[in-house]
């Protein structure tokens, strides 16, 4: 089963800034595109943790220095075993929640902490994408540990830049299970937007876990806010955000550019580990709920399956989840599917209806006075 997941970067290329071309001014149309910089003003991550399952997470890069902690190898359900960091999921932590420290990278979630759950091995070698057979399913993927793992060791939000064909049941469950502690799930939709399959059918094969009920997909835009070419086009995309031209962190030191729907999983994870330091409580499917209704660049049909609801915009989502703070539940974000109309009225009580047994009664009396009268006039006629 562990050649059957990959990360999803297309490309992780060589760093075109320099000490006159600082990085954070690299990344500062990325910051400008997610509108970053005024959702910091109420909030930079604190109080959340946000787990990668990715390949290990280089703890020593000194933007992340101090602030992310290691779980056990997920590839294994028995042992334990040292993990080496690894590039791809060294990138993805710098872009959630890189301090900034001395003027260098800076996530968007600056204040918050990485809890590194290592599953993708050797992410500098292209990896199988073999759909599992139905057969061949084991009792827990690694997904699934990796997913219950962060659910039970304080994870708010779970970062997932990897994908595979295929579902399988112990993932379906551990989503469920996840989703069931209050944990926002997101993940890259694909890079398959390209591939022969997408260009005759018109929409890329499912990914997975992008495409488990639940789980927020994420696509890719360039610096325009337009799909990237290599993006993913099916129904389990939701929101998107840049992944074209990307600066990341590198293991050790140093910066690199990134192309990939990785990229943009890791940037809206951030922006919802800014929704749940703001509004804790807030379930996972509210959290969805408030980054697809305040999405920038919505489609002209409202959604499509390109760049589902828009570019994530953070202070917008933090916005939008004000608001949902009070407000009831709902299936889909700017869906009312039954109207707001006026309310039914209290239904009355069972038996008889006072008001009506009242009236009754009077116009029975009514009548027996005028029938009494007539009776009464008619005598005093004949005794006339």
């Amino acid at each position: 089963m562990l050649t059957a997941v990959r990360a999803l970067t297309a490309a992780l290329l060589v760093f075109s800034g320099s000490a006159a071309d600082p990085v954070r001014e690299q990344q500062q149309w990325v910051l400008d595109a997610l509108n970053v910089e005024q959702a910091w003003t109420v909030t930079k991550g604190e109080n959340v943790t946000v787990a990668v399952i990715d390949s290990a997470v280089d703890g020593k890069v000194k933007e992340l220095r101090g602030r992310v902690s290691g779980g056990p190898d997920m590839t294994s359900g028995t042992t334990s075993r040292e993990v080496a960091p690894g590039r791809h999921g060294t990138a993805m932590a710098g872009l959630i929640a890189a301090s900034g420290e001395d003027d260098g990278f800076v996530g968007v979630a600056p204040a918050a902490r990485i809890l590194s759950l290592p599953m993708v091995v050797d992410d500098d070698q292209p990896q199988a994408m073999v759909p599992p057979s139905a057969g061949d399913q084991p009792a827990e993927s690694p997904l699934a540990r990796a997913l219950k793992y962060a659910a039970n060791h304080g994870a708010q939000v779970v970062s997932m830049s990897i994908g595979s064909y295929g579902p399988l049941r112990s993932e379906r469950e551990a989503v469920s299970y996840a989703l069931g502690k209050g944990v926002v799930l997101i993940a890259a939709v694909g890079n398959d937007g390209q591939t022969s399959y997408a260009k005759e059918n018109g929409t890329s094969y499912w990914s997975f876990p992008a495409g488990y009920p639940g789980v927020i997909g994420v696509a890719a835009t360039d610096k325009q806010g337009k799909r990237a070419p290599f993006s993913s086009d099916n129904l389990s995309v939701l929101v998107s955000a840049p992944g074209v031209g990307v600066p990341v962190v590198k293991r050790k030191s140093g910066y690199e550019v990134s192309e990939g729907t990785s990229s943009a999983a890791a940037l809206v994870s951030g922006v919802a580990a800014l929704v749940k330091s703001r509004y804790p409580s807030l379930p996972p499917e509210q959290v969805a709920q408030a980054l697809a209704a305040s999405a920038r660049g919505r489609p002209a049909a409202g959604y499509d399956d390109q760049t589902g609801y828009g570019v994530v915009d953070a202070a917008a989502a933090l916005n939008a989840a004000e608001r949902l703070t009070g407000a009831q539940r709902s299936v889909a974000p700017g869906q009312q599917y039954f109207g707001k109309g006026e309310d039914s009225p209290v239904p009355t009580p069972p038996g008889p209806d006072p008001w009506r047994m009242w009236l009754y009664g009077g116009g029975v009396l009514v009548a027996l006075v005028m029938f009494c009268g007539a009776i009464m006039l008619l005598n005093n006629r004949r005794e006339e």
